[in-house]
């Protein structure tokens, strides 16, 4: 497993953790690597980026110094799985205040749309290697 951005996100949320899923199963490159909010790796990470971990409202891309959220978080994970989810690049012509407005609409309500985990979910054995935990 080589380094690369690594995305933090509620492993409780259950759109979260489908979003993990489905990243694990189409990011055929392996280029992210997980971290679960719930885990200590996600949870200092979230901390040294200003976000209460235990109540976060977005999900980040940490890729060294630069850190991604929000929208901008969402489209450049799909952009990176290739070709057909690089396709949601074309978001970026909607303006960011649109499209974060959303995002954190969607982020403050998503346990009540689509529900909890009671525990947090964990990845198959072969995709354990790309989940820090």
């Amino acid at each position: 497993m080589t380094d690369g951005p690594i995305i933090l996100f509620d492993a409780q949320c259950v759109l979260c953790s489908a979003n993990a899923q489905f990243i694990l199963r189409h990011d055929r490159r392996h280029r992210f690597r997980l971290a679960a909010m719930q885990g200590a790796a996600g949870a200092a990470l979230f901390r040294r980026h200003g976000i209460d971990p235990t109540d976060p409202d977005t999900i980040l891309v940490v890729d060294g110094d630069n850190i991604l959220r929000d929208s901008d978080a969402v489209i450049a994970i799909y952009t990176g799985l290739g070709w057909p989810w690089r396709v949601a690049g074309v978001a970026r012509l909607v303006p960011n205040w649109l499209r974060d407005r959303a995002y954190r609409w969607i982020a403050r309500n998503r346990y009540r749309f689509f529900g909890r985990r009671s525990t947090c979910w964990l990845p198959a054995p072969e995709d354990a290697g790309r989940v820090l935990s």
